[in-house]
């Protein structure tokens, strides 16, 4: 995935996840909506300036739209599955604890 593949996944994730619209979008960065759609569908690239209008209308810093989400996502995941190990690991030495010591309740 290049760049501008990562900017427009971003772009286009970040506005429906605020439930914003290529129209409003637009609207809120003093542009035609025709532009929005074009740089969604990769026919045209914003300028840096234009970025910093995008960011501002859905209330980002401007880098989150160039920030590669799959690379997160597989660190996220292996930092989940240590901490889930660990955690497991834990619980497992927590049940053996609590089995000794019912063992040793006369009933």
């Amino acid at each position: 995935m290049d760049l501008q593949d990562i900017f427009v996944s971003n772009l286009k994730a970040t506005r429906k996840e605020k439930h914003i619209t290529q129209e409003k979008l637009a609207e809120m960065c003093d542009t035609d909506t025709a532009y929005i759609g074009q740089i969604e569908t990769k026919k045209r690239f914003p300028s840096i300036s234009f970025i910093e209008k995008i960011a501002n209308a859905l209330n980002i810093e401007p880098y989150i739209l160039f920030k590669n989400k799959t690379e997160a996502s597989v660190e996220q995941k292996q930092k989940i599955e240590k901490l889930k190990s660990e955690f497991l690991n834990l619980l497992d030495g927590d049940v053996e604890l609590f089995l000794e010591k019912l063992s040793m309740i006369s009933w």
